[in-house]
């Protein structure tokens, strides 16, 4: 199975850097906090280890903690980032989101109550009114998820799933792009999708469908098809993805990488590990870039042929090394009804990345193209 953890058990390993109390306790235990970077970690009740351990050079990040501890650490020369207060979400997060931290409070008050909708209002509201400390909160969070994915994907083998939003729960194109994302979490890989619904939830859903026996995946599919999208209610179209969950515990992982710029998409709950940015642009490169085992298209609109050639010019110029390979799937979608097939032939003729491009009709013919583009 693939290497990627859920947020809570993704251990940093970078040495500098402390995400947790343990790991703040283990630092202090070995006699120094010198140079550390301690990110995000509530430190009201280690006032004692502050006050009795170096902290020369150490940067926290949005740490809570005492007065006299906290001058202290500025008198050892520490940088001291403090907590925001008012905000909706942590601009010095540690860890990347898990479904129940962006969903927290839905069964008890509703979707617009829940960090996720919060974030997102705190978005429509500061993003076009030139607040400087507002853009750069904008950023910190940004660069923190950024640090936090690299973190997740360590050493995994990357396959983006791109697709439309509006495929529909219980359709037919919904369970076969599950039952896609299932093929290629069992074949090893880590399920990276741009983290919305349609599509994107279907190939989260697959993954974490993988761990558990087929059949599985068939009931779930069906309670999800009580409630197709997520509009009129996102609180229902989530509540149906937390009770698959509950029904279900211990799904296979997966990385949902979505935006707070499409905040009308809302997340879907079936990742283990949730990149949300604010900036689509460090979003879309992100999702790609870490795609290094290949992309998969699926049937979409402009978002996803957007994807297929932001994905195309890295493998054009070779700009990040050997091309990756790229599926589209949907014969008569991706030749005549958005013909973004033939510009990419054209565009490969003569390249390396011509044979690292497929075109399928059929998602179950997907998984084998990658493997084939891939020489495995």
């Amino acid at each position: 199975m693939s290497p990627v953890l859920s947020p809570d058990e993704n251990k940093n390993t970078t040495g500098d850097e402390i995400e947790s109390l343990a790991e703040f306790d283990a630092a202090v235990a070995s006699g120094s906090l010198a140079g550390r970077r301690v990110q995000s970690v509530d430190l009201t009740d280690r006032g004692a280890a502050l006050l009795a351990t170096d902290t020369s050079g150490a940067v926290f990040l949005g740490c809570p903690m005492e007065s006299g501890p906290e001058k202290k650490v500025r008198a050892d020369g520490a940088f001291v980032f403090p907590p925001v207060p008012g905000l909706p979400f942590d601009p010095y997060r540690g860890l990347l989101y898990s479904p129940d931290a962006l969903y927290d409070g839905l069964a008890r008050d509703g979707y617009e109550a829940t960090p996720d909708a919060l974030a997102y209002d705190w978005f429509q509201r500061t993003r076009s009114d030139g607040d400087v400390f507002a853009s750069m909160l904008r950023a910190l969070h940004d660069d923190a998820i950024s640090d936090a994915l690299e973190e997740v994907l360590d050493g995994a083998r990357v396959v983006g799933v791109m697709g439309g939003h509006a495929t529909a729960r219980g359709s037919a194109a919904y369970t076969a792009a599950a039952r896609l994302g299932r093929t290629l979490a069992r074949a090893g890989l880590t399920v990276a999708t741009g983290g919305g619904p349609g599509a994107m939830e279907a190939a989260n859903l697959g993954a974490y469908a993988a761990p558990h026996p087929d059949a599985m995946l068939e009931k779930a599919c069906a309670m999800l098809g009580e409630v197709p999208s997520f509009t009129p209610s996102v609180a229902a179209w989530a509540r149906a993805a937390f009770a698959v969950r509950e029904r279900w515990p211990d799904g296979g992982p997966s990385v949902a990488i979505p935006t707070w710029f499409y905040g009308h998409e809302p997340p879907n709950p079936f990742a283990a590990s949730i990149a949300k940015y604010f900036t689509n642009a460090l979003r879309e490169d992100g999702l790609l870039a870490r795609s290094n085992a290949g992309v998969i298209f699926l049937p979409g609109a402009a978002g996803t042929v957007q994807e297929i050639f932001d994905s195309t010019t890295p493998n054009y110029y070779e700009s990040r090394g050997e091309p990756v390979p790229m599926v589209l799937v949907g014969h008569d979608h991706w030749t005549r009804e958005l013909p973004a097939w033939p510009l990419l032939q054209t565009l490969a003729a003569g390249r390396k990345m011509e044979s690292r491009i497929a075109l399928v009709d059929t998602v179950e013919e997907a998984a084998d193209a990658l493997a084939r583009l891939s020489g495995a």
